[in-house]
């Protein structure tokens, strides 16, 4: 005959609905904590902050020169190719940092080493193609 199943009086039954929520209250009432706190500053800040608006103070700034002319400007296109190859070269090192540390586990060698090549390939052809356009040339 089977016993029946005996429960402990203090933890009523939870469904497997209720055990899997629970565990997001922490992360629910800090995000709760970091909204009061960022709305609490922006309000002491708005409070305390001496509002005295003139003319110098409502002009645009940029860069410590005052405004002159339009707001259009000509900007050369090399500028966004320099950026574009650092952001292609910043990429290339996120992936060669894990590649590193699974290159030495038992089983990975060879297969790692082949894919890092063709990875790198890609790249190195990239890198030509910019160089034979003349787009690494600052001149």
């Amino acid at each position: 005959m089977l016993e029946p199943t005996v429960r402990a009086a203090t933890s009523p039954e939870v469904g497997p609905a209720a055990d899997y929520f629970q565990g997001y209250t922490v992360v629910g009432l800090l995000a709760v904590v970091g909204v009061l706190f960022v709305a609490v500053a922006f309000t002491a800040g708005r409070l305390l902050r001496p509002e005295v608006p003139t003319p110098e103070k409502l002009m645009t700034y940029e860069c410590g020169v005052d405004p002159v002319g339009e707001g259009w400007a000509h900007t050369q296109v090399r500028y966004y190719v320099y950026a574009f190859l650092y952001v292609v070269f910043a990429v290339d090192s996120i992936f060669l940092f894990p590649w590193a540390t699974i290159f030495a586990d038992p089983g990975f060698g060879g297969v790692t080493l082949v894919e890092m090549f063709i990875f790198l390939g890609f790249l190195a052809i990239g890198l030509l193609y910019a160089w034979k356009k003349g787009v690494l040339e600052w001149t």
